[in-house]
């Protein structure tokens, strides 16, 4: 049974890094020592051992052991193990092709097919949608291709923001760039704010927080989902 926590990002404003979601995820990696932590993203260019670092520091407060992905000599066998596994964000363009390069983004689904429990943020939850087309992400490289694993049935827009009407910002809302995309692709986005997350367990896909999320589908009026809300429906 497939058993996922998707976060829109892995920091709230004034937090530390995972602090909003460390009950959530005591809970959800309760039968797990070792979390496998994927660091392809690489925010800001950081560096992969660095970025384990971070991460080490945060499932520490919940006496988690967590070992990055690329110490592994095999990561097809490291995730097919796996007690649990995190991917953190950063570039989405960055992680998917170096998933495609280390022949991992096959593994990694079947390691969820099996219910391994998973844990993504922003970049992270983006590779669980049909594909990568809906990231802000700039591509920065170029991969094998868009598809990613198809764990929803949509795809995902995390860090969703509204038009502040008080703006001056005349560039592209997120909106938009969404609209733009079901110019072209049928596939529903699911805009997720910053706070929110959603909990996958087996065809339960459940909005969870505080805050509503936004449901876009092609030649349709954008839609307010309530906390609770099961996408799986």
């Amino acid at each position: 049974m497939k058993n996922l926590i998707i976060a829109s990002t892995s920091t709230l404003h004034g937090g530390d890094y995972l602090e909003y979601l460390l009950p959530v995820l005591e809970n959800h990696f309760a039968n797990c020592q070792t979390i496998i932590f994927i660091p392809y993203a690489r925010p800001g260019g950081i560096n992969h051992d660095a970025y384990t670092e971070t991460v080490k520091k945060a499932f520490s407060k919940i006496n988690k052991k967590v070992v990055g992905l690329h110490t592994f000599e095999n990561p097809e066998e490291a995730l097919a193990t796996a007690q649990g596994i995190f991917t953190g964000g950063g570039n989405t363009f960055l992680l998917v092709t170096q998933l495609y390069q280390n022949k991992s983004m096959e593994a990694l689904s079947k390691a969820i097919a099996k219910g391994i429990p998973y844990l993504g943020t922003s970049a992270g939850s983006n590779i669980t949608g049909i594909s990568m087309q809906t990231t802000n992400d700039m591509p920065i490289v170029y991969p094998p291709s868009f598809a990613t694993l198809g764990v929803l049935p949509f795809n995902l827009n995390p860090h969703y923001l509204d038009a502040e009407t008080q703006s001056n910002h005349m560039g592209e809302t997120r909106e938009t760039r969404i609209k733009e995309f079901h110019a072209f692709n049928d596939t529903p986005v699911l805009g997720l704010r910053e706070g929110s997350w959603l909990e996958v367990k087996g065809n339960k896909i459940i909005l969870k927080g505080t805050l509503t999320a936004k449901w876009f589908t092609q030649n349709q009026e954008a839609v307010e989902l309530e906390p609770k809300t099961d996408l799986g429906e």
